[in-house]
């Protein structure tokens, strides 16, 4: 599938390879959100509202906002590229109410 068909304002990037195999390191998503992340003035790692780390249904995922794409071209493109190396899978985030990723 391409990438681009997906119209959502989120995407999920699941730790999961089209094989079924599950993509190591097992932090990866972590990492991924820490590139995009900053300190705040507390002094604490704060994750930012374009790219978080998360698990759903017990896989390891990272939800990357649709506004990075026009914020941060090359973050996105770092990031989808990412994906598309590793066979990782990519859907819409279709989470309501607080649970959803805001831009």
């Amino acid at each position: 599938m391409l990438r681009q068909e997906l119209d959502s304002d989120i995407l999920v990037i699941q730790g999961i390879r089209d094989d079924g195999d599950e993509l190591r390191p097992r932090d990866w998503n972590e990492r991924i959100s820490a590139f995009l992340a900053s300190f705040g003035a507390d002094h604490r790692l704060q994750y930012s509202q374009s790219a978080q780390p998360c698990i759903l249904n017990g896989a390891r995922c990272l939800v990357v906002a649709r506004g990075l794409e026009q914020s941060d071209p090359n973050a996105y493109a770092f990031i989808m590229e990412f994906a598309d190396t590793n066979h990782l899978k990519i859907f819409t985030d279709r989470r309501l109410g607080q649970r959803a990723l805001r831009d």
